[in-house]
């Protein structure tokens, strides 16, 4: 009986239908704020840049086709381009394919053709048909349509089948995540809308939504949904500091420099600022959880345990946590500027030059800035949670053992 005599203290003890209401006026009036500024930020559908599609002009169109030859052929690639970059040396390929309206032939440059392509590849072509003139075809990219769904398939079904039903409301939540990304937060910065604040509005309602629906309506819930809201309040302003005091322009590659060209009134320094905030949601969302349930469960241990020893115990905990998490921004950015660390190799250029350059040095800024909001929401989420945990014998006068409630935020 005593494994049910201490649960009863944390999951069902007595009802504690007060502070489910208080909470629950306190997220609803959140989301009610953060609602109302989103359909401030909102941006007009006119005010979006529309048609900047740069294959979708007079007489060009995007076809599917499946390469049939490969014929290489030497172009004397190699040595040093017109702008003084060095180019990929080897032979070019003369490619045919066919299409749904018949055969098509153009040619890859070297870099494409070492990069690697096949008889009975699927691939995207440029069909371009200026009035007058012969069609013509270019390269653009390969069709990846069907591995990317079966990807996406494979790893729904994992997280359904090992998670249940918390992985099914999980990928709900991955779904109104992209929907908030593209239909709200993408538009209103194309839009010209000032980036942070919308960052900042865009991703309190993500967690809002995104964290009662993987995790349950709780109170242990909405302790990591308080210490969540404060990292991304914190975080926010961070980016938007360390933005300014390192000049970071956003400006940084040829990708940037079309994106200023196309959409002229984009604040790109702003969107660096905005990323931060975005870009450490993921992580931010699993610390704050975590230290939630290990404070649920340390109390579920020690029901007696006074609230300066569970923060404490629970801390220990957290520390552990954000070295790991820590590691994993590194890590991940490690992962995705794989390419620029191995030209910083190539050119055998030390990383501390490097590190200042607009590229390199918006990433740098950009973990950092993650993780230090990542570090001071782990004792903000554990106080939370301290605060908010079902009270043991020491903390609470009287505690009658009877009784549930399932309340909008019950523990």
């Amino acid at each position: 009986m005593a494994h049910s005599h201490s649960h009863a203290v944390v999951d069902s003890g007595p009802p504690r239908r007060g502070l489910a209401a208080t909470l629950t006026v306190v997220v609803l009036a959140i989301a009610a704020v953060a609602i109302a500024a989103m359909v401030v930020l909102w941006p007009d559908s006119d005010q979006v840049p529309r048609d900047k599609n740069p294959y979708g002009g007079q007489g060009v169109s995007t076809i599917g086709a499946k390469v049939t030859g490969v014929d290489p052929f030497d172009c004397n690639s190699g040595g040093e381009g017109p702008d003084g970059m060095p180019q990929v040396a080897g032979d070019c390929a003369h490619i045919t394919a066919t299409t749904d309206e018949g055969t098509a032939t153009f040619d890859l440059d070297a870099a494409r053709f070492k990069a690697g392509i096949d008889v009975g590849d699927e691939v995207k072509i440029l069909r371009i048909a200026p009035e007058g003139q012969a069609v013509s075809y270019e390269f653009l990219d390969f069709r990846r349509g069907v591995p990317l769904t079966a990807l996406a398939l494979i790893f729904s079904v994992l997280v359904v089948v090992v998670a249940r039903w918390r992985g099914l409301f999980a990928l709900a939540g991955i779904a109104v995540t992209m929907l908030a990304l593209t239909e709200f937060i993408l538009p209103a910065f194309l839009a010209g809308e000032s980036p942070l604040p919308v960052a900042i509005v865009g991703s309190t309602v993500i967690m809002i939504v995104v964290l009662y629906l993987a995790h349950g309506i709780s109170i242990r819930t909405t302790s990591a949904l308080f210490g969540t809201l404060v990292g991304i309040g914190l975080t926010g302003l961070l980016g938007y500091g360390a933005t300014a005091w390192t000049n970071l322009s956003g400006v940084g590659s040829e990708n940037d420099q079309v994106l200023v060209a196309t959409v002229p009134g984009i604040d790109l320094s702003g969107v660096v600022a905005a990323t931060m905030v975005i870009a450490g949601l993921g992580v931010l969302n699993d610390v704050t959880v975590t230290q939630a349930s290990a404070v649920w469960e340390l109390r579920a241990l020690q029901p007696a345990m006074r609230a300066g020893s569970l923060f404490a115990s629970a801390m220990r905990i957290g520390r552990d946590h954000i070295a790991s998490s820590v590691y994993t921004l590194v890590f991940a950015y490690a992962g995705s500027a794989m390419t620029v660390l191995l030209l910083i190799t190539a050119y055998q250029q030390s990383l501390g030059t490097m590190a200042t350059t607009e590229e390199l040095g918006t990433e740098i800024v950009r973990t950092l800035v993650g993780a230090i909001g990542l570090v001071l929401a782990v004792p903000v989420t554990t106080a939370f949670a301290v605060l908010l945990a079902p009270r043991g014998e020491h903390d609470a006068p009287t505690a009658s053992r009877g009784g549930s409630y399932a309340g909008p935020v019950a523990g």
